[in-house]
């Protein structure tokens, strides 16, 4: 029979029970097997104890021995008192029976210093286990309830965090929203602004033509018409002084579109190698051009700096098919 075996009996459970206990758990560690045995109790009712059995042989020896003449009585009683009957720790004074009590001893405690002791460890009275037995039940239950305590309030922490970051996700979502919708609505006003002064443009051309179709067919020099040009701000070239970046709007072939800031003096052809190494349209050459007014970027524009080429702060370029 094991020491733990054993010392599971002394803490006042039946052999059955603490056997039960030690081939489930699979460990010498006596307080987790306590915690397995009262942790099934209803599984554990059924077994009963079982009263030990006294073997044939150790009858007979005893048997022997008290028929042995031959034995004297002091030599019996020197025997006795040479013979070890515990293992003694110097430190505290404790004794113990096997080598397992004195390992877990030593490392429970941290004590070093044993030796054998012909002093025998007497066993627990039936209040001294109730005793024992009630303080380790408190202090597993103590336990049970520190873990349970300490798991609500790591969830609860957790619980705290998911909504934390769901929040904080909430806010820079819709801070991104509210500004990628800025900076379209900016850029619808830019396109209506532009388009409205390419119309004005037109209008002031076609004018300035029926004026001067009317003073030839009026007969009238030319110079008596004056044909005052309405003065239209024009939109190209912004001042390019003031802006460091540039951003463009790209559309593609098939209606998808590129997004993207450059540098206000990097080069056309930047922007042209950027639209080759991201587009997903189709292959092939192609040119680049503006809507209002509609320009048509030739080779020479390609090394321009984008600010003198009026796309700064921002614009949008049309990628056509070369023909």
């Amino acid at each position: 029979m094991s020491s733990i075996v054993l010392n599971l009996m002394e803490m006042g459970f039946s052999k059955e029970k603490a056997e039960l206990a030690v081939s489930r758990c699979e460990s010498n560690n006596i307080e987790a097997l306590m915690d397995w045995i009262l942790s099934h109790e209803e599984e554990l009712e059924a077994v009963g104890s079982v009263p030990p059995v006294t073997t044939q042989a150790g009858n007979l020896s005893e048997e022997n021995d008290s028929n042995n003449p031959a034995v004297e009585g002091s030599d019996k009683a020197t025997s006795e008192e040479l013979i070890a009957k515990s293992i003694k720790c110097n430190d505290c004074g404790k004794l113990f029976q096997t080598e397992d009590e004195v390992q877990f001893h030593a490392v429970k405690t941290g004590h070093a210093n044993f030796s054998e002791s012909t002093e025998e460890k007497k066993p627990m009275t039936e209040e001294e286990k109730r005793e024992q037995l009630a303080k380790i039940e408190a202090k597993l239950r103590q336990r049970r309830l520190d873990r349970e305590a300490r798991e609500k309030l790591e969830e609860l922490e957790r619980e705290k965090n998911r909504i934390k970051s769901g929040k904080e996700l909430l806010e820079a979502k819709k801070k991104y929203e509210e500004q990628e919708m800025k900076k379209i609505l900016d850029q619808r006003k830019r396109e209506k602004e532009e388009e409205r002064l390419a119309r004005q443009r037109v209008k002031d051309q076609i004018e300035q033509d029926k004026l001067a179709r009317r003073a030839k067919f009026s007969g009238k020099p030319e110079e008596t018409q004056s044909i005052k040009p309405v003065s239209v701000p024009a939109s190209n070239p912004r001042p390019a002084s003031n802006y460091s970046e540039v951003r463009l709007q790209i559309r593609l072939t098939d209606g998808s579109s590129l997004t993207q800031t450059f540098q206000a003096k990097e080069p056309l052809s930047a922007v042209r190698l950027y639209i080759e190494m991201n587009r997903n349209d189709t292959e092939g050459p192609f040119n680049l051009m503006t809507t209002f007014p509609k320009k048509i970027f030739s080779a020479d524009d390609y090394e321009k700096p984008l600010d003198t080429l009026g796309l700064a702060p921002s614009a949008v370029l049309i990628v056509s098919k070369a023909l």
